[in-house]
């Protein structure tokens, strides 16, 4: 009896401690299912039937991804809208104003010294050549006079003009086919002002037709190489051409008058060619005649005529 009662007691404890067990996970599933563990879904108990559903949690699963931003396309940068050109005027250089010397054809010339320090502006016949700036007629030739035998310096420019401008710089303009009517020494005349048409005299008869353009200062007919040229001038025709018509040579003009005084010497092209003599046949040695027998006692008179020269004897 006593032994039975043992028993009982010890199978008695053991279901206690279960039941004990039991409440603590059945109480422990309570509260999982009311709070949430961090961590832990409210369904993670069930069956593996059972969906699952994910707890909300204020910390991310160590699992999940975040998505990532989908890239946007960027539009081109576009520079700035400028606004329109404006035209800026070349600057002023000097007080004077010039012109192009050929006006109304198209033109070509020489940027480089070749012979003199002037410059053979082409274009077609007839164009006209203008004064480049404004002032008075200095010198017209309105004859052709070169002769390619003699080829004398002073005329080798043929039919030419040339004005001195109110910038005190001398300007030739030669080998001219025609020259303008009241264009005569003292004459005033304006910038642009036709002073004659351009062609092939002088030496450029073999040649096509084309202005020669000279720049020097003022000196006396007697020293025409000095009108020939002296400044190099294709940077100021450039510069008349393009638009800057300030550009002035009055400057270097008289810098190098100064320099070399107001009648250098001539030192390119200076001497004529000597004009070649004309043939001629030799003439015989003239010889007196013989006299006759009746003429024995007579003295030639200064009428009595020595055959072969016909100079009559005196």
């Amino acid at each position: 009896m006593e032994t039975v009662t043992r028993v009982e007691n010890m199978r008695s404890g053991h279901i206690g401690r279960w039941a004990a067990v039991t409440g603590a996970v059945l109480l422990t599933g309570a509260c999982t299912q009311a709070t949430g563990l961090a961590g832990i879904g409210a369904g993670a108990g069930a069956g593996a039937g059972s969906p699952s559903t994910v707890a909300v949690s204020g910390t991310p699963s160590a699992t999940a991804t975040t998505p990532s931003p989908t890239p946007q396309p960027q539009a081109a940068e576009q520079p700035p809208q400028g606004d329109d050109p404006v035209n800026v005027p070349p600057p002023k250089l000097s007080k004077y104003s010039y012109a192009f010397p050929v006006k109304g054809c198209k033109t070509t010339y020489q940027r480089k010294l070749l012979v003199l320090p002037k410059t053979t502006i082409w274009a077609p016949q007839g164009c006209s050549f203008v004064s480049p700036v404004e002032g008075v007629v200095d010198e017209v030739n309105n004859q052709d006079r070169w002769q390619p035998g003699t080829d004398a310096g002073a005329d080798r420019e043929g039919r030419f003009v040339t004005i001195i401008g109110d910038d005190g710089v001398r300007y030739l303009g030669g080998h001219l086919d025609s020259i303008a009517d009241g264009v005569k020494p003292g004459a005033k005349v304006k910038k642009g002002q036709v002073l004659g048409r351009v062609g092939r005299s002088g030496n450029a008869r073999d040649t096509g037709s084309n202005l020669y353009f000279a720049i020097s200062w003022k000196t006396g007919p007697a020293f025409w190489w000095v009108r020939r040229g002296m400044v190099e001038p294709w940077d100021y025709l450039d510069a008349w051409k393009k638009g800057n018509r300030t550009y002035s040579p009055r400057e270097e003009t008289m810098k190098l008058r100064g320099k070399l005084g107001e009648t250098p010497p001539c030192s390119v092209q200076c001497v004529s060619r000597q004009a070649t003599p004309q043939s001629s046949k030799p003439t015989k040695t003239p010889r007196p005649r013989r006299s006759s027998d009746s003429d024995a006692d007579r003295s030639p008179t200064a009428t009595d005529p020595l055959t072969d020269s016909g100079v009559t004897a005196g």
